[in-house]
């Protein structure tokens, strides 16, 4: 796909080897559906790195529920400034993440955290998800991971405006401010809605 050659520049042949990842033993282990295997670039790859643009150079960032690594490793493969955190709470997931890193050679920027996110402890610059719950139950277990002058980006459907209209009172209570952003997936006419709170 051309225009990921673009995206990933000097990196394409690292996001190409996650693909193929994606395409055999994302499928085999059940973690991507068979029909996926043909959008496996713009649907989930390239749309991952949407929030790109919004993240600073040199963050740390944990990709809560991470599930086969989007939107974390896609973002550390396009951003070698980027330190990632992988947090996924079932073991066939972690065992896929930590085997997907390590053959991509990402291992000194990536690590892979067996573990639910409310008993995760550290902070971070920037806390992502993408497809993992609705907005109230995520931002419970997200926001508490974000340091102290950090963000949310959450990957989100058509329904993000809604989802976050359900959580006012809480950023309120929280004094904090959200919004929505609808990106351009590169390469693709889809937008995608990130929420964003800082």
């Amino acid at each position: 796909m051309e225009i990921a050659r673009d995206v990933f520049g000097d990196s394409y042949g690292v996001a190409g080897r996650y693909v193929d990842i994606l395409a055999s033993r994302g499928v085999d282990w059940g973690l991507i559906g068979p029909r996926e295997v043909d959008r496996l670039w713009p649907r989930h790859v390239l749309n991952s790195l949407v929030i790109n643009p919004l993240i600073a150079s040199g963050s740390r960032i944990v990709d809560v529920g991470s599930g086969a690594g989007l939107p974390g490793i896609p973002l550390a493969i396009a951003r070698p400034d980027l330190t990632v955190a992988l947090l996924e709470p079932l073991l066939r997931r972690a065992r896929f993440l930590s085997e997907a890193v390590a053959e991509l050679g990402l291992s000194e920027r990536v690590t892979v955290v067996r573990g639910r996110a409310e008993d995760h402890r550290e902070r971070y610059d920037v806390v992502t998800a993408r497809a993992v719950a609705a907005l109230p139950k995520l931002l419970d277990w997200c926001l508490p991971l974000v340091g102290p002058r950090g963000q949310f980006l959450g990957l989100k459907g058509e329904s993000a405006e809604r989802e976050l209209l359900d959580v006012q009172k809480t950023l309120r209570k929280r004094r904090l401010s959200g919004e929505v952003l609808a990106v351009a997936t590169p390469g693709t006419n889809e937008s995608t809605w990130v929420v964003r709170i800082r």
